[in-house]
């Protein structure tokens, strides 16, 4: 597990979500670098999880923003037809 030197030069492992964050992010702006190291933060067992799990927050809230159901808005955002 990689670790990062914070403000006060403290290192400290990445966590699942911090990694997850980082992996979306790099994959959205198509940084292929970035995501490769994000994805080293963790094991893929845990990349996997936080990637879920985001995915699925994401979803959520974006469905409260719209009043939709989430099942709506994740079928939009995949490009498949409504229900």
């Amino acid at each position: 597990m990689r670790t990062e030197t914070k403000a006060g030069g403290d290192k400290r492992p990445h966590n699942l979500f911090e990694a997850a964050a980082a992996y979306v992010t790099a994959s959205a702006e198509d940084d292929q670098e970035r995501a490769d190291e994000a994805a080293g933060w963790v094991s893929p067992e845990a990349l996997s999880f936080g990637v879920n799990e985001l995915a699925g927050r994401a979803v959520v809230a974006l469905a409260r923003e719209r009043g939709e159901s989430p099942r709506t808005v994740a079928r939009e955002l995949l490009g498949l037809p409504a229900e």
